[in-house]
């Protein structure tokens, strides 16, 4: 679905990507994981049309997203971390708003705008203004309005920043249900512990390089190993090491 190949971009001095490659695979939720500076929004943004890169190239879905930007809109659904809210219009205005943006109007616009705000459970706030939602409330509008015009991938830029708790588990749940259901997520944070009970792949990104990318279990399998837990036995030092050696993630110390 999105491939990246050396992708580079240079704001003055600093070298923000240095020729970042990476790969999302169909229905894959694709967590982006590094420090903050590290280059994830840079290259959210490229990839979303916001912001050309120096050099490298973004394919979509076969297609070259740095060229056909209107073919790229047409795929992509984006999710920021904050996003501007309308004080005057209420959430059903919002979302027919934005329908209207992509040429959706009328009765298909109402029926689909009810259906989004359902899904992301906020169909009782239909009629509530945005402004006066909670920060969480906001965060799943801002998701429903990504999907107004059924795109095939989703690039979320660290949508759970800020969050409480129980509002982070609810947005999960629902990026959750939506790859079940066939969408492409890539979803970025700077905590890979937030990511690894959901997603399918991850990649680690630091100064503007992809680190490493794969299966979260081939991952945590690569950290434990380069940062290994050293045991000292006090006693019955025969039996613990019997037991140590017993388990497949243990190795002697040299």
């Amino acid at each position: 679905m999105l491939e990246i190949k050396d992708l580079k971009k240079r704001y003055g001095r600093f070298q923000a990507l240095d020729g970042l490659s990476m790969e999302v695979g169909d229905g894959e939720l694709y967590g982006f994981v590094g420090p903050n500076g590290a280059g994830k929004t840079t290259t959210i943004k490229i990839i979303t049309g916001l912001l050309s890169a120096d050099s490298g190239s973004v394919t979509i879905d076969g297609v070259d997203a740095l060229r056909d930007r209107r073919i790229l809109k047409q795929n992509i659904g984006y999710v920021p971390d904050f996003f501007g809210v309308y004080d005057n219009l209420k959430v059903g205005e919002y979302m027919e708003f934005f329908a209207s943006c992509y040429g959706i109007e009328g009765l298909t616009a109402r029926k689909r705008c009810a259906s989004l705000l359902e899904q992301v459970k906020l169909e009782e706030k239909k009629d509530f203004y945005v402004d006066g939602l909670s920060r969480g409330m906001k965060q799943r509008l801002c998701l429903a309005r990504a999907l107004i015009h059924d795109p095939k991938l989703l690039v979320l830029d660290e949508p759970t920043s800020g969050l409480d708790p129980r509002s982070r588990v609810e947005f999960k749940e629902i990026l959750k249900e939506l790859c079940e259901r066939g969408k492409t997520i890539l979803v970025s944070s700077h905590v890979l512990s937030e990511l690894s009970e959901q997603c399918t792949g991850i990649g680690l990104i630091d100064q503007g390089k992809m680190v490493m990318q794969g299966s979260m279990d081939w991952l945590l399998s690569k950290v434990n190993t380069s940062n290994p837990l050293i045991i000292s036995v006090l006693d019955n030092r025969e039996r613990a090491v019997a037991i140590l050696r017993s388990h497949p993630a243990c190795r002697p110390s040299p």
